[in-house]
């Protein structure tokens, strides 16, 4: 089991960003990520709201970016699934599902993942007329009819891509009120291409090779009615990926791990940064701050500085 002074968990905008503060501090570090570096970020066709690109950045050239900046600073990556976390004699050991590693401290960065409405044909029909990412899949609906369900600023940002391919987009909301940025709800609820259902709900989704129909029910009548539709993007939020540290530190009542303005967590030795944390601005732009905040506080506690 090689020791290490610092492991960060997940490589999106924080972890990336904590592993570049991690290896220009000389710290011995590795990153583990699961999946594909840079986080939710390359999903995204054009980035304008990151200092420093006043034309904007697609979202895969720029966590390719934040990748090769750390690797240039000589952080050290593995790919794997880390499977649990234990703390013992004021270090760590993080369990992956082929090796084991120590570590004095520990920066959580394993963002979050897309909530799923739960209702039946969802598991089905995904990847077959449903989809939680817009910019990944919403020229697959050239001039068809789709909706989103959500009121959220994920929801309204992605009726607004989706009307640059599909010819008529339905919101569907369980309210009579969005909860988006009033800048996109003046957008959205003036688009020629956007119809709102209000106070409705989506209780199954029907179809066998691909989606076909949804089935709703208004919340103020019980009415219930039916969507013909051939596409359907979920944006009701996202589930913190922080399972690996259940019992260990202290979470929200949502699974996010509360932490303080260091990123420090309940935990001595043990940040969080990124979407994963409590009162996260869940913006690219915050999570490289919070990833540069853990570094700094995990220096210090690994030199003995706190």
């Amino acid at each position: 089991m090689e020791e290490y002074e610092i492991v960060i968990l997940g490589g999106g905008p924080a972890g990336l960003t904590a592993g570049l503060y991690a290896a220009r501090y000389g710290l011995k570090s590795i990153l583990i990520e699961r999946g594909m570096y840079g986080g939710k970020i390359v999903n995204a066709s054009h980035v304008d709201n990151y200092p420093g690109f006043p034309l904007g950045i697609n979202g895969m050239e720029l966590g390719q970016q934040m990748y090769d900046q750390a690797m240039r600073f000589g952080l050290k990556t593995e790919t794997a699934d880390v499977t649990g976390i234990t703390r013992s004699d004021g270090s760590f050991e993080i369990s992956t599902d082929g090796e084991k590693y120590a570590a004095k401290a520990v920066i959580i960065a394993t963002g979050s993942y897309d909530r799923k409405l739960g209702v039946e044909g969802e598991d089905r029909l995904t990847g077959r007329g449903i989809s939680y990412c817009a910019t990944c899949d919403g020229f697959l609906f050239k001039n068809m009819l789709v909706a989103v369900v959500g009121g959220g600023d994920t929801a309204l940002a992605d009726a607004l891509e989706l009307t640059e391919h599909a010819k008529g987009v339905f919101i569907i909301h369980r309210r009579d009120h969005l909860r988006g940025s009033d800048v996109l709800q003046r957008i959205v609820l003036t688009h020629p291409k956007i119809k709102m259902i209000w106070n409705s709900q989506i209780e199954s989704i029907v179809g066998e090779q691909k989606l076909r129909q949804l089935n709703l029910i208004n919340n103020k009548t019980s009415a219930k009615s039916t969507l013909d539709i051939d596409g359907l993007f979920v944006a009701v939020g996202q589930v913190p990926n922080s399972d690996i540290v259940k019992g260990l530190a202290e979470m929200d009542e949502s699974g996010n791990i509360v932490t303080n303005e260091l990123m420090c967590t309940s935990v001595n030795g043990l940040y969080a940064a990124g979407d994963i944390r409590k009162n996260s601005a869940r913006q690219v732009v915050t999570a490289v701050g919070d990833g540069a905040t853990a570094a700094k506080s995990a220096y210090r506690y690994v030199k003995g500085h706190d």
